[in-house]
C-alpha cells in the first residue's frame, strides 16, 4: 500500500504501508453530509513484532468497530497510538466535522480526547452489530450494514449548522494560509466568540487548534516526503514566528523536533 493512500495525518507513513492496510468506502449518498467514508485497517503481524501506530488525527468523530466493543472518539489534542499485534481488522465511520451532533446527546466538545462505548449513542445493540461487521472481509457488506444503523437515525429536519461548520473547517483545512482565529472570524464575518462557541459545540475543538492541526500536517507531510526541508522557510511560510516556534510546536504534537523526525 502507498505512503499516499494511508492519508494526511498518519505518521511515518511508509512504515505503516508496509505493516497494515486501510481500504475506504462511501456511505450511502443520504449520508453523505454526515459521514466522510467508511475505513477498514487490516493487519497480519503473525510472526512479526507488534507495530505501534501514531496519528495526528484530523477535527473528526469516529465510530469505530473493535474489539472488545464499538466505541465512539471524540477530537483528539495529542497523537492517537495505537498498538497492532497479530491478526485483526477494525471498521470505522468518518463522521464530517460538526456532522456527529445530531446523533449526540450534547456538546461535541464533552468527547474530547475520550472514547465512549457507541452503545451510550447508538444503543445496547450496536455490538452485535459490530460482531457482526468485523466477521465479514467485503468491505460493501460491511458498509451497508453501517449504512443500515445510520440511516434511520438522521434528523427528519436537517440542522443547517452541520453543513456550515463542515465549511468552515473544510475553510481552515483546505491549505493552512490561516493562522489567527481572528483572521478567521474576520473572514468569516463572524465574532471570535461566536466561532469558538459554536466549534464547541459541533465540532468539539476550538478553531485555534484546528489551525494549528493543519500547520502541523503541512509540517510533517513535508518531512514524510523525505527530501530536504528547508525549516525557516516553512516556519515562514505557515506563520510561525520563527524556526523555533515551529521546532517546538511540532516537538510538543509529534513527540520529536522535525528535523529528527524528518531522519527517521
Amino acid at each position: 500500500m502507498s505512503r499516499r493512500a494511508m492519508g494526511r495525518g498518519v505518521l511515518r507513513p511508509d512504515e505503516a504501508a508496509a505493516r497494515f492496510e486501510v481500504r475506504q468506502h462511501p456511505p450511502a449518498p443520504a449520508l453523505a453530509p454526515y459521514v466522510e467514508f467508511y475505513w477498514n485497517p487490516r493487519w497480519d503481524l503473525r510472526g512479526h513484532p507488534d507495530h505501534e501506530q501514531r496519528v495526528l488525527t484530523h477535527p473528526n468523530v469516529h465510530l469505530v468497530f473493535e474489539e472488545p466493543e464499538p466505541l465512539v472518539y471524540g477530537v483528539r489534542r495529542a497523537v492517537f497510538v495505537r498498538v497492532l499485534h497479530a491478526r485483526g481488522q477494525a471498521f470505522g465511520v468518518k463522521f464530517r466535522p460538526g456532522a456527529f451532533r445530531p446523533f449526540g446527546s450534547g456538546p461535541v466538545a464533552d468527547l474530547a480526547d475520550r472514547a465512549v462505548p457507541a452503545a451510550a449513542f447508538f444503543g445496547p445493540e450496536v455490538a452485535a452489530l459490530g460482531g457482526r461487521i468485523l466477521a465479514l472481509d467485503e468491505l460493501s457488506a460491511m458498509a451497508a450494514l453501517a449504512d443500515g444503523l445510520l440511516l434511520p437515525l438522521l434528523p427528519a429536519v436537517p440542522d443547517p449548522r452541520v453543513a456550515q461548520v463542515a465549511a468552515l473547517v473544510e475553510r481552515i483545512t483546505a491549505g493552512p494560509q490561516l493562522f489567527r482565529v481572528d483572521a478567521l472570524a474576520r473572514e468569516l464575518g463572524l465574532p471570535v466568540r461566536r466561532l469558538q462557541r459554536l466549534f464547541a459545540e459541533y465540532v468539539g475543538a476550538s478553531p485555534k487548534l484546528i489551525l494549528r492541526r493543519a500547520r502541523l500536517h503541512e509540517a510533517a507531510a513535508r518531512a514524510d516526503e523525505g527530501a530536504d526541508v528547508d525549516w525557516a522557510a516553512l516556519a515562514a511560510d505557515l506563520g510561525y514566528a520563527d524556526q523555533a516556534h515551529l521546532t517546538r510546536d511540532f516537538t510538543a504534537a509529534v513527540g520529536a523536533p522535525p528535523g529528527r523526525y524528518a531522519g527517521g
